[in-house]
């Protein structure tokens, strides 16, 4: 945000993996001026797929129901509650609505976000303090004033072990990954920009380092001992 006032420039947050986080006690999805959330299926709520846009500026959040709309002036709605057919195609627009059916879903699943957050909490919590004097694996520090929506609980490991490990848990049936590769050494930047390694060492030397591990509400405490010994015992190893 201070860079972007500085230099004149519009602040957009990709919020995608933060629902249910908070930065010095302001919610994510307030933080920029505009603040994009996905509900694909592995996110903190779904609706199957789609997302949504948060903004405080009023000429944006009409601009944004226009360009859903297929560019049209008002929906079907609006137009049952003036009594009118009158509608005007006034810019190019997508169809990019939820179903009700999606929004339903949704809405059901908005109200258990908080008992939600609080799960993956403290699945998170008994991560830190396992792994906290664990040779090999670290766990990453959280920032001061931020409240974690720990959408991906994620540890390093030095990069000679880091494919053991993963093989070893995965042979175990424990579904770690690695999120992500940097965005510039895919093919598609690769060719088309130039892109390569070198261009982002740190975005590269921290991927050469990631393992995830599983997070989710339904995770019983069990299941974290699981994959806690696990992760010990194939250290060891």
């Amino acid at each position: 945000n201070d860079i972007a006032a500085r230099r004149g420039l519009f602040l957009i947050d990709d919020a995608c993996h933060a629902l249910g986080g908070s930065f010095h006690g302001r919610p994510v999805g307030s933080l920029a001026g505009l603040n994009t959330f996905s509900f694909h299926p592995v996110k903190h709520i779904t609706t199957g797929e789609g997302g949504l846009v948060t903004t405080d500026d009023p000429s944006l959040a009409s601009r944004m129901r226009l360009f859903r709309n297929h560019g049209i002036d008002s929906d079907h709605y609006q137009r049952e509650l003036e009594g009118s057919w009158e509608y005007n195609m006034t810019d190019l627009g997508y169809n990019y609505r939820l179903t009700d059916l999606q929004c339903a879903l949704g809405l059901s699943q908005l109200k258990k976000l908080n008992k939600w957050v609080m799960r993956r909490r403290a699945i998170a919590s008994r991560y830190d303090a396992a792994f906290q004097n664990t040779d090999l694996v670290r766990p990453l520090a959280v920032g001061e004033g931020v409240d974690h929506a720990y959408h991906l609980y994620i540890v390093r490991v030095p990069g000679d072990a880091r494919g053991k490990i993963f093989r070893g848990l995965r042979a175990e049936g424990i579904g770690v990954n690695v999120h992500y590769r940097p965005v510039h050494l895919h093919p598609f930047y690769r060719q088309r920009f130039g892109t390569g390694p070198g261009l982002c060492p740190n975005a590269e030397h921290a991927y050469e380092e990631i393992i995830t591990l599983p997070v989710f509400p339904a995770m019983t405490d069990d299941m974290v001992d699981e994959v806690i010994e696990a992760v010990k015992r194939i250290v060891r190893e």
